[in-house]
């Protein structure tokens, strides 16, 4: 069969080297009960293939998974080819506590940290750091740093501007300051505009900001959940999302299909603008729609 130019060409994007693909890296959440961690395991072991340049393992809110993302983390070194990377928050620990965990990271081999401020534990309004510990995400990285210099450390951006700051230029100031105390890279929050992540990169490079921003990508799991959580993070939800989502909670398998092409889209129209080469899923512990949307791109 002949094609023709354009169908040729439209061939050509399923047909790219690979080395002309993004790199990727995938946040999971530490399970919550013994089943929980067989799902976890199934999708880390699904996802293991795609060669991601790292999987992160998050807190929970307060710190409250602390102990199961240390042995997450862990198990991951151990017992997988995957390079993990451990949350660490300024929430309830003492810096000497923080100290004792990242060392004891370091002697398994993990040597990437993502250092966070943290939300507030369940039921507090207000974020109160620790007597003893560290204040803002920007002293847990100089603390990270004087504990060894060589750490990898990964810190959070926000394109829409954290729902704490007075503006976008305040939180550009902080994330500058992180850098300044070593962050290796940052990684966004998710955003469901892609124009969104390209002003923001514009604004962080104009700042002096010279580490890359990886964008962070939303693998959305429910719609109406969606509507509740970007409410609480200053996301905003963008038209075109709630006339692709609205009403798809209640059939599951065609809601998953679009979501698909949703962050297929996003991601296409993001790396055309900015020519970034590094994406991050935050996963929800879904393997399925991680592995479509990586295979699109």
């Amino acid at each position: 069969m002949e094609y023709n130019s354009k169908a040729q060409k439209f061939m050509e994007r399923f047909q790219s080297p690979i080395h002309n693909m993004v790199n990727v890296s995938f946040e999971f959440f530490p399970p919550k009960t013994d089943e929980a961690e067989k799902v976890l395991w199934d999708n880390i072991k699904q996802l293991e293939p795609l060669n991601p340049t790292f999987v992160s393992v998050t807190y929970g809110a307060g710190g409250s998974t602390r102990g199961r993302t240390h042995n997450t983390v862990k198990r991951i070194r151990q017992e997988t080819g995957l390079n993990p990377a451990a949350h660490l928050t300024c929430v309830g620990s003492s810096k000497a506590e923080i100290e004792e965990i990242v060392r004891g990271y370091i002697e398994v081999g993990v040597n990437h940290i993502v250092a966070l401020r943290g939300d507030p534990p369940s039921g507090d309004v207000n974020f109160k750091p620790h007597p003893d510990g560290y204040k803002y995400s920007t002293d847990l990285v100089a603390g990270l740093k004087k504990i060894n210099s060589q750490l990898e450390i990964s810190v959070a951006a926000f394109p829409e501007k954290h729902p704490e700051s007075q503006s976008i230029e305040e939180d550009l100031d902080y994330l500058k300051a992180k850098e300044d105390a070593g962050a290796t890279r940052a990684i966004t929050q998710y955003f469901l505009d892609p124009y969104i992540y390209v002003n923001f990169l514009e604004k962080v490079r104009k700042r002096g900001i010279k580490m890359d921003v990886v964008p962070g990508v939303l693998l959305i799991s429910n719609y109406n959940q969606l509507l509740k959580f970007s409410k609480m993070c200053g996301a905003s939800v963008p038209p075109y999302i709630t006339n692709l989502l609205q009403g798809t909670d209640e059939t599951p398998h065609v809601r998953d299909m679009v979501v698909t092409y949703i962050i297929a889209e996003l991601c296409r129209v993001i790396r055309k603008e900015t020519g970034i080469d590094h994406i991050h899923f935050y996963t929800l512990n879904r393997a399925a729609q991680t592995i479509a949307a990586c295979k699109l791109l």
